[in-house]
């Protein structure tokens, strides 16, 4: 359990970096295309294109913050064999206080006071949380159930792609929501994969849960780079962790078997709620960013006007 619980606060700790660090990217690369005035970087809904996204992919922060995610991945990955869903996946959820804490320096966002008593609450959730819960359920589905992992995933990630696109500088909220639904269905898929404990090559490649991973966790990963294209909207955020915990933390009790320790089960509903409750509340209560500073025309036209007065 304890090393469950800190490979899940390592993930989380990856993940929050990495995701600061790919919001600059990706600032940064918006920058780029505004300050050169191309409308090559949006498609005709008003949406990041294909290429911004790919552009704002080769920034150094970008990668770097890419990194990290791989890290956060496997770390996370782990966790989700070690611990129940709904442990697991909140505390990697809790990656949005430390992103919110990295904002201060590297984004230059203002913590406020609903602010910081909402990482209050998560903090105290999460202790909660590591107190009720029990042993994780055994993983052992039936063939099928991972097939249709596999199904959900290309549905999930190529219907909300497309939609995504359609709906273009609207969708963040949206975008956000898939992405966690995304990171959420690459958590299941990496407690029922087949072929890890004892290893065994042929029954991994084998197994559809494996391929369900992969869409899931790359899907999931453009699709949150597309909310951080978009712009900071705090309910994207808070949608993500919906998508991250709710859904993979019910499967894990109703499908999988995940269970709190006998007598604390109202102590393990009660800290994933708040848990959940407190991370929305850290990306709601989230100050708007500062607005991106005038262009050289905009700065000429203001000197110009002082210079006139």
């Amino acid at each position: 359990m304890i090393i469950g619980l800190l490979t899940a606060v390592a993930a989380s700790a990856c993940y929050g970096t990495g995701s600061v660090l790919q919001a600059v990217g990706s600032r940064k690369s918006a920058r780029q295309e505004a300050a050169k005035a191309s409308t090559a970087g949006v498609t005709q809904h008003g949406g990041p294109s294909l290429s911004s996204t790919a552009k704002a992919a080769v920034t150094w922060e970008f990668m770097v913050g890419t990194v990290l995610d791989f890290i956060g991945f496997g770390l996370g990955a782990l966790a989700a064999r070690l611990l129940p869903l709904f442990l697991s996946q909140t505390v990697i959820s809790a990656n949005l206080v430390i992103t919110a804490v990295l904002s201060i320096k590297l984004l230059g966002i203002r913590l406020n006071r609903a602010e910081w008593t909402s990482i209050g609450v998560v903090c105290g959730a999460l202790v909660l949380l590591a107190t009720a819960a029990g042993p994780e359920g055994s993983g052992h589905t039936p063939i099928a159930a991972h097939w249709w992992l596999l199904a959900a995933s290309v549905v999930l990630i190529g219907g909300g792609t497309l939609l995504v696109r359609l709906l273009g500088g609207r969708a963040a909220i949206l975008a956000g929501l898939l992405s966690g639904l995304g990171f959420g269905a690459l958590g299941v898929g990496v407690r029922v994969l087949n072929g890890v404990a004892p290893f065994d090559l042929a029954s991994l490649l084998g197994d559809p849960a494996l391929y369900a991973i992969l869409v899931a966790g790359i899907g999931g990963m453009y699709l949150h780079t597309v909310a951080l294209q978009i712009g900071s909207v705090n309910g994207a955020t808070a949608a993500l962790v919906v998508g991250e915990t709710v859904v993979p933390g019910m499967l894990g009790v109703l499908w999988l078997g995940d269970a709190s320790r006998p007598g604390f089960a109202w102590v393990a509903a009660l800290g994933f709620v708040v848990a959940v409750a407190g991370a929305v509340a850290v990306a709601w209560f989230g100050e708007p960013e500062p607005e991106t500073e005038p262009g050289p025309a905009a700065a000429g036209e203001r000197q110009t006007e002082a210079a006139a007065r």
